[in-house]
């Protein structure tokens, strides 16, 4: 539910679902965009759309085998990690590949066998060769469509995409076309992601460009629109996006502090980003370390045991280096080629971090997989996926659909589906959870002359910290109806105030009234139920 109009509530997704059929009949008979209509219709019953970018070895494969709780994304540099793959829920797991001309194929899953009989630390392997049809030109592998039994892909399609610095100018212009659809050369391109997850080593210009370019797709009404688009369009970039500091153990040179140095380098990164409004939230994440810990073994805890009982000064120079931790002439309770897998699995910093665990009283692997998960920064970073993204699904979904359909519109005139236009503009810009979310991205790039509780009040209260009512007006989860309508009416009167203040400049007059419109439709939401006006009357004996 979304907040339509002040005092309001208005179910966006049902409009949407209402604008887009009226568009279907008058597009009835024309199959190119009777076909892109479907799909904008489809867009708000599947679940929510979450594409991870980011620069090439950025570890975002890593990451989405850590999310789903499975090894299913290959990590090893293949052909795969040069197109556009989606994870999708499925009953049975199955890969198939599509080609530019539409032909489809299934795709030969293999997985490698680690040491002592455990998985490789690869995960899977997507085996192209055996496509006879793979080659350049239209029959060229265009994406791959990968289902999977998983809760996590039952909610989320997740979308893994090709680093953006790419060496070939191909494989990174399938990124731009996914995230920026405005960009694309070959007609009417349909969003293809409802949010976007960034992943970071290092914050270049590159990173910088690309962030600019999802945000100015994303906010409407701007200048840099998709061509002929009037305001009140997006140019279909995700709505949503979240910033992420991957292979956060690295940064730290596997240290055992090193998630320490990672945080401060995620605090830089995000006061860097302040001025493209982009990332709602930037989280270090140790991707890595996160996957292994979801998918970890009895063997591999049972190593991580006997290493624990080697003397500190041999154990720290064993592990110097992982070529060194692996040699075969160290003596070591675990075998060399065991050795090698937990170097490739956890890195040397969760070799550290799990040893150190067990020193300090970790008695068995389901303790130690909770653990290690903690310190990884996964849990942290999955809370700021369910506020931004999960609780905002809907709204993200339809503002997705929304933009298709104005694009379709846009791009086929002079039908009765004209008449939709002017309602389709109206929804993008101002649905109030559409302006809720693009206020998020834009109070990191905005400098409100707000005092430090008020800044705080109004990001709590446009959903920064979710979107249930107390969540909003800061209350205990237990607090009765009457005291969150009672701290809801004085966030409307206390905002009210704010925006009409003769000195407030356009952007905060802007804000104050957003925290404003939220605050009145959580008055709504907090009504009274309705009472019968009359006493019951009974039925005479």
């Amino acid at each position: 539910m979304v907040f339509d109009a002040p005092g309001a509530v208005a179910g966006i997704v049902p409009e949407a679902r209402r604008l887009i059929g009226a568009a279907r009949q008058a597009y009835a008979g024309q199959a190119r965009p009777s076909a892109l209509l479907a799909d904008c219709a489809r867009r708000l019953d599947e679940p929510l759309r979450v594409a991870l970018a980011g620069q090439l070895k950025a570890g975002k494969s890593t990451l989405l085998n850590a999310l789903v709780g499975q090894d299913i994304a290959p990590t090893d540099a293949t052909e795969c990690t040069r197109l556009v793959t989606w994870y999708r829920h499925g009953a049975t797991p199955r890969v198939t590949a599509f080609a530019r001309d539409g032909a489809r194929a299934d795709v030969v899953v293999r997985r490698d066998r680690g040491a002592d009989g455990l998985p490789g630390a690869h995960g899977l392997h997507f085996d192209l060769s055996a496509l006879r049809w793979n080659a350049p030109g239209p029959r060229a592998v265009e994406h791959l469509d990968v289902q999977w039994p998983s809760e996590e892909l039952a909610r989320t399609t997740i979308v893994d995409t090709p680093g953006i610095s790419s060496m070939s100018q191909e494989v990174s212009a399938r990124t731009s076309r996914l995230l920026t659809p405005s960009a694309d050369p070959g007609g009417v391109a349909l969003p293809s992601a409802d949010a976007v997850v960034y992943l970071l080593r290092r914050l270049d210009a590159a990173d910088v460009d690309f962030l600019e370019s999802i945000g100015a797709g994303s906010q409407h009404g701007t200048a840099r629109g998709f061509a002929g688009a009037a305001p009140g369009f997006s140019s279909g970039s995700p709505l949503g996006a979240v910033g992420v500091v991957s292979r956060a153990d690295e940064i730290g040179a596997g240290r055992i502090d090193a998630l320490h140095s990672a945080r401060d380098v995620a605090s830089r990164f995000a006061t860097e980003l302040e001025r493209t409004g982009l990332c709602q939230s930037v989280i270090p994440v140790a991707g890595l370390l996160a996957f292994a810990a979801a998918t970890l073994r009895q063997r591999e805890y049972a190593a991580f045991e006997a290493l624990a009982a080697v003397p500190t000064d041999d154990l720290t120079a064993a592990l110097l280096s992982a070529d060194r931790f692996a040699r075969p002439d160290l003596d070591l309770p675990v075998p060399p080629e065991l050795r090698a897998h937990l170097a490739a699995r956890f890195g040397l910093f969760g070799i550290r971090l799990s040893i150190t665990l067990i020193r300090l009283g970790v008695r068995d692997s389901a303790s130690l997989a909770a653990e290690l998960t903690q310190r990884s920064g996964l849990d942290e970073l999955r809370a700021v996926l369910d506020i931004q993204f999960a609780q905002r699904a809907e709204e993200l979904k339809a503002h997705s659909a929304l933009t298709g359909l104005a694009r379709v519109l846009t791009a086929y005139p002079g039908t009765s589906a004209d008449a939709v236009l002017p309602r389709v503009r109206t929804l993008l810009a101002d649905v109030h959870g559409f302006a809720e979310l693009r206020l998020l991205g834009r109070l990191r790039s905005e400098d409100l002359p707000l005092p430090a509780d008020d800044h705080a009040e109004l990001h709590r209260l446009i959903g920064g910290s979710g979107v249930a009512p107390h969540l909003r007006l800061g209350l205990p989860a237990d607090a009765d109806r009457g005291t969150q309508h009672a701290h809801a009416l004085a966030a409307v009167k206390k905002w009210r105030a704010r925006a009409g203040h003769p000195l407030a400049d356009q952007a905060t007059t802007t804000a104050c009234l957003t925290a404003a419109r939220s605050a009145e439709g959580l008055l709504d939401l907090l009504q009274e139920p309705p009472t019968t006006p009359f006493a019951r009357i009974r039925r005479r004996e």
